[in-house]
């Protein structure tokens, strides 16, 4: 499962990072790597952007994104 595939108010593991150079290290930049726990806080009417918790500050994802961060 992906992170754009969880839905509001669940609570998930990051897994894996899927894509390659400047994409996966500005997700890594942001706090998304493995064994982190992320907690969706609000999805946009259209799915773009996901508003997540992550190691205590919120952040906005893009759908794009999102789906490049497989988690449990």
């Amino acid at each position: 499962m992906t992170l754009r595939e969880v839905k509001k108010g669940q609570t998930v593991k990051v897994v894996k990072l899927n894509g390659e150079g400047a994409v996966k290290r500005r997700i890594m930049d942001m706090g998304i790597t493995k064994g982190t726990e992320v907690f969706v806080r609000k999805v946009a009417p259209l799915g773009d952007p996901v508003e997540v918790t992550v190691r205590g500050y919120e952040l906005s994802v893009r759908k794009a994104d999102a789906e490049m961060v497989e988690v449990e």
